[in-house]
């Protein structure tokens, strides 16, 4: 099911906040990988909501389940929204395995290409393989994600490597749902934190913000490899 819009951080009081602070407003374009769990967005705000930052966060989202670049491209929403925004950023999330990388080079460029004429920055939104399609790994995902930032002069928020990562350093840490192909909690927040630390160029270590039900030290640890992992990131 298609869902296109704009939210607020929930804690956002008008009465208490100047109408001339600045706005750094975010655009999620993809697919259930992006709004699982109440979505990458909605905990994002939540996320930099808690550090205090001067900076006001405003997300907005165009997924549908199972779409791909390609699907979301051809589809009238995801562009629409991204010409009247006013976006200052917008995270293109590709699921790889559903789809060659013929068609998410092709893709990306189309929504990179229209991110940049509306004078935003384009971020590659690098989601993890799963077992039932098997053909390409986090690692040849990091890969693909790699050269066509590279061609396109995009950044790329590493989610994969961070996944991959954590399945290697704490197998314990479940970052699937039951089905295993989404995200549990842990790696939306995760995804969560890998973007923010792309978004902001800084560590979401300090963030306070933990989503009911996660263990507060996983959190701090998710937290952390997303930023080791941002900072070691090569395009």
């Amino acid at each position: 099911m298609a869902e296109g819009s704009v939210t607020k951080a929930a804690d956002r009081d008008s009465k208490h906040q100047p109408a001339e602070t600045p706005v750094r407003r975010v655009l999620f374009v993809g697919n259930s990988l992006t709004y699982w769990n109440d979505g990458v967005y909605s905990h994002l705000e939540k996320l930099a909501a808690s550090g205090g930052a001067a900076v006001r966060l405003e997300t907005g989202k165009s997924v549908q389940g199972g779409a791909t670049l390609k699907s979301n491209w051809e589809r009238p929403e995801p562009r629409a929204m991204i010409a009247a925004g006013s976006w200052t950023d917008v995270l293109l999330q590709e699921d790889l395995p559903e789809i060659n990388v013929s068609y998410f080079r092709e893709n990306a460029r189309k929504f990179v290409e229209s991110v940049r004429a509306v004078k935003a920055r384009p971020v590659l939104l690098m989601t993890w393989a799963y077992a039932r399609l098997a053909w390409i790994d986090n690692g040849q995902i990091a890969e693909a994600h790699r050269a066509v930032a590279s061609e396109l002069g995009a950044e790329v928020a590493p989610v994969a490597v961070a996944w991959q990562r954590v399945l290697q350093e704490r197998p314990k840490l479940e970052l699937f749902a039951p089905d295993r192909e989404h995200p549990s909690l842990s790696g939306t927040y995760l995804e969560t934190c890998v973007v923010y630390a792309t978004l902001y160029r800084t560590s979401p270590e300090p963030l306070a913000y933990v989503p009911a039900g996660m263990d507060e030290a996983d959190a701090l640890y998710l937290r952390r490899m997303a930023w080791e992992v941002v900072r070691e990131w090569k395009p």
